[in-house]
């Protein structure tokens, strides 16, 4: 700044002097410049190396210099001056200007001084609260693990227990879930598939109905008079001994001109009744002519079975079969299961499955020889096995296609199943089977499968009693209303219906209606009469 002020002062007097000056006046004239300037103004440096314009007092001069007049007029001498003025006010304008950046740079250093010591105090802290964070988070698993142990030994129950009580109890207060969400799903299933599946099985029913009439363990001919039936029986009951011995069944008579042929054998009953009816119309009833009859009967019994296997077969559409596979199929018609003849449940199987077979494109002919071979393996008493055993064997001898051995195998899940057709062959048997009415059993045999139903049904808590109807396909379960709620009676149902399906045996399906009935009562004393309010007449 001093450099430039110089050389402005320069400036001013570097023109050309007039003619009347002469060159020691110009010496002179800058000599007295440079006092001025010295008088003016003085440069020096405070403590921050910052620049300080101010102004100077003449030095005292020897008296000799000071009666020098200066050359320089007083107009110049002015207009320096207030030159000077001009850049002295420039000069503090500039330093006010740098010391308040200063002031701010100062106070902007201060700033993140501190702002720096905050975050290192904050950083301590986080570290400091993550160590204390961490140190309690141990406290705390120790303390929940001597709690845990303190626990187990005031409830004598160790985690897993715990576990089971904690989830059953949860079971229990999510049963009304549960119970909505089984509801639905009936809903769902009921809505997409009961129109179709019940389309499906009843058209295929009806067309599966058949002119066979079960006969079970009788057969029966009417007489058309007294007189035919005493030749039966002969003189005393000769005829009718050698009958019985002839055939291996037993006759029975009563008051009507009915004959009921009683057997378990069905081949025996029907070699019987045909070569009683032989007698009959021939009319020569005798013991040497009964023996020719029904030797006579039992040479014609292939023919028979050829007829009735080709009958059956043209039933369900089945042709070209080996004529020793057909004559065995014939035997279905003196076979019976649980009183269901086999003749009538293959047809009925076969033309259901054969009916469903079509609806979901499955190999109907693959289908149709499964149905009607499933129960072949029944009709070979000589052999020992389960009946779908002899069947499979029986049906390799005859060089039956695989695929169809596999649907004789598999129709009562004794195998996984193998394709589809298997699992249709398996439908149409039961929906034959589980027919109302189609098959009867022994005594014996029903009341012990109905025991195991009602036992089974009464091993959930909470029921009171039990009931099996239809044949064990209809379960009644009373509960005690204190213990189960309405909630917990669905889920119940549920529960025992998976259950029976485990462990109980039986043909069709089974129905699980569980009863909660709540009954109160109240008893009231009869009050004391008043004799004075009573009326007298």
């Amino acid at each position: 700044m001093l450099d430039f002020f110089l050389t402005k002062v320069k400036g001013l007097f570097s023109s050309p002097t007039t003619a009347t000056q002469k060159p020691v006046a110009k010496k002179e004239s800058v000599k007295v410049t440079k006092e001025v300037v010295k008088e003016v103004a003085t440069t020096e440096t405070d403590d921050k190396n910052r620049v300080v314009f101010s102004p100077t007092k003449p030095a005292s001069q020897p008296a000799a210099q000071s009666v020098v007049q200066p050359s320089v007029s007083k107009e110049e001498l002015d207009r320096v001056n207030a030159q000077a003025q001009v850049i002295l006010q420039n000069a503090k304008k500039i330093e006010t200007e740098a010391k308040a950046k200063e002031t701010e740079i100062f106070q902007r250093l201060a700033s993140l001084d501190e702002k720096e010591r905050y975050l290192i105090q904050k950083e301590k802290s986080l570290d400091q609260q993550s160590l204390d964070l961490k140190n309690k988070l141990t406290s705390v698993d120790d303390l929940y693990r001597k709690q845990l142990d303190k626990l187990e030994v005031i409830s004598g129950l160790d985690v897993e227990k715990a576990k089971q009580l904690v989830i059953s109890s949860t079971e229990k207060k999510m049963s009304s879930w549960v119970a909505k969400k089984i509801e639905e799903a009936r809903d769902e299933i009921r809505q997409k598939e009961e129109e179709i599946t019940k389309e499906v099985i009843v058209d295929n029913i009806r067309h599966g109905v058949t002119d066979y009439v079960a006969e079970y363990t009788v057969s029966t001919i009417s007489l058309a008079d007294e007189a035919a039936k005493g030749k039966i029986i002969g003189r005393e009951g000769r005829n009718i001994r050698a009958f019985e011995k002839a055939t291996g069944v037993e006759l029975e008579l009563d008051e009507t001109n009915d004959i009921r042929i009683s057997s378990f054998d069905s081949t025996r009953r029907e070699i019987a009744r045909i070569a009683l009816e032989k007698l009959v119309k021939d009319g020569r009833i005798q013991p040497l002519k009964i023996e020719q009859i029904v030797a006579q009967t039992k040479n014609d019994m292939d023919k028979i079975l050829i007829n009735e296997g080709k009958k059956l077969c043209q039933e369900v559409g089945a042709f070209n079969l080996p004529l020793d596979l057909i004559k065995e199929i014939g035997k279905y018609k003196f076979r019976f299961s649980y009183g269901q003849n086999l003749a009538k449940h293959t047809i009925e199987a076969t033309k259901i499955a054969i009916g469903i077979a079509y609806e979901l494109k499955a190999d109907v002919n693959t289908v149709r020889l499964g149905a009607l071979l499933h129960d072949i393996g029944k009709i070979v008493a000589d052999q020992e096995g389960t009946h779908i055993d002899l069947g499979v064997d029986l049906l390799r001898k005859y060089k039956i296609p695989e695929k169809v051995i596999n649907c004789v195998a598999e129709h009562h899940e004794d195998k996984e199943f193998s394709s589809i057709e298997s699992v249709i062959v398996y439908i149409g048997d039961a929906a034959s089977g589980a027919r109302p009415g189609a098959r009867y059993e022994v005594h014996e045999e029903y009341l012990k499968r109905m025991k195991n139903i009602e036992e089974v049904a009464k091993g959930f808590a909470g029921v009171i009693s039990v009931a099996a109807y239809q044949a064990g396909r209809e379960v009644v379960v009373i509960v005690e209303p204190s213990q189960v709620s309405d909630s917990e009676a669905e889920v119940l149902s549920q529960n025992i219906a998976q259950k029976l399906e485990e462990e109980a045996k039986w043909a069709g399906q089974i129905k699980v209606t569980v009863i909660r009935e709540l009954r109160t009562s109240s008893v009231i004393a009869a009050p004391k009469i008043n004799k004075n309010a009573v009326k007298e007449d």
